[in-house]
């Protein structure tokens, strides 16, 4: 034990020794200026420094525009133009469905399969409008199944856990 503390004697010395930093003028030896320090100021001041760097660094990248050149991320311009483009798609995709049929009813009535009385641009349009699928949301045997058994394994466990609590 006595060899621990002496090592730690000799660390807790050499970090608390007083040492002079002097800057001079190469030609004339003139002192410019001069510090006091000793290796834990150093240290200090040194991990410090580092933490404000790396805070700094981190508070640019995230706050700034410069993130937009680390890869991964996007800039919030080039998502908001594709979420405008995505719907102008849709939105011209859905255009396109209705002149199709409207085209079809047309040649059907150039070719005389539909008499032109029969022929209104509106109930075209209101057929070629496809009303979304139904989708069925019932739960299969299956599944029902899979949610009985977990509900047992609940209830099972639920004791156990109380009785866990209570010591």
């Amino acid at each position: 034990m006595s060899e621990n503390r002496l090592k730690r004697r000799k660390l807790r010395n050499k970090l608390f020794t007083k040492n002079r930093l002097v800057i001079l003028n190469e030609e004339t030896f003139e002192e410019l200026f001069s510090f006091k320090l000793n290796l834990m100021n150093v240290f200090i001041s040194v991990t410090i420094g580092a933490i404000l760097l790396i805070s700094f660094t981190t508070y640019i990248i995230a706050f700034t525009p410069l993130r937009e050149f680390i890869p991964g991320y996007s800039s919030s311009k080039l998502k908001r133009d594709a979420t405008e483009l995505a719907l102008k798609s849709d939105s011209l995709t859905l255009a396109l469905q209705r002149n199709e049929a409207y085209i079809k009813s047309i040649q059907k009535v150039l070719t005389g399969e539909l008499e032109y009385a029969k022929f209104n641009k509106d109930s075209i349009l209101a057929s070629s409008d496809s009303a979304p699928s139904q989708v069925n949301i019932s739960a299969s045997k299956e599944e029902l199944e899979l949610r009985n058994q977990v509900a047992k394994e609940e209830k099972n466990n639920l004791p156990k856990a109380k009785k866990n609590t209570q010591k």
